[in-house]
């Protein structure tokens, strides 16, 4: 799998001061789920809000681009500290035009590279029903558009 250094950032409930951060991902074979920090956020077919991904897990959208030259990554209406791997800062700071770290506009994070991948595979395929326990009703789920969709039988 193909790694690259990407600013991430949750749009989801956020808008465009969400948590942000600037790390280590990796791609699929088929290059649509980028995997980062224990989760798969796979492409959308269809541009949601403000986002270009979302989490496979929870269906919030993220916004996936490469680090900016001037890392000005967050857009223009948006703010707050974003969080660097301390693990690429070297390699980081070689793909920007400026040579230190200011801690005023990021937090140093250990981002969690080691985590079962597969696990995510197996989610996008699986099917069943969720039983919603109080009312004693059954909903079935599919996959639809990159999106869990949920229908009431």
């Amino acid at each position: 799998m193909k790694a690259e250094i990407k600013y991430i950032e949750l749009k989801s409930g956020f808008g465009d001061s969400g948590p942000a951060w600037i790390g280590l991902i990796e791609y699929s074979k088929s290059g649509q789920t980028v995997y980062f920090n224990d989760m798969a956020l796979k492409k959308l077919k269809n541009f949601g809000i403000s986002g270009n991904h979302f989490d496979i897990e929870t269906g919030e959208e993220y916004w996936i681009s490469g680090v900016k030259k001037n890392g000005q990554d967050r857009h223009w209406a948006g703010g707050g500290k974003i969080m660097i791997d301390e693990e690429i800062i070297e390699d980081y700071l070689e793909l920007v035009d400026f040579g230190i770290i200011e801690k005023k506009y990021f937090d140093l994070v250990n981002i969690n590279k080691n985590f079962d991948k597969t696990r995510f595979g197996n989610m996008e395929n699986e099917t069943g029903e969720i039983p919603i326990p109080e009312r004693n009703e059954y909903y079935k789920w599919f996959w639809d558009n990159n999106r869990r969709k949920l229908i009431k039988e």
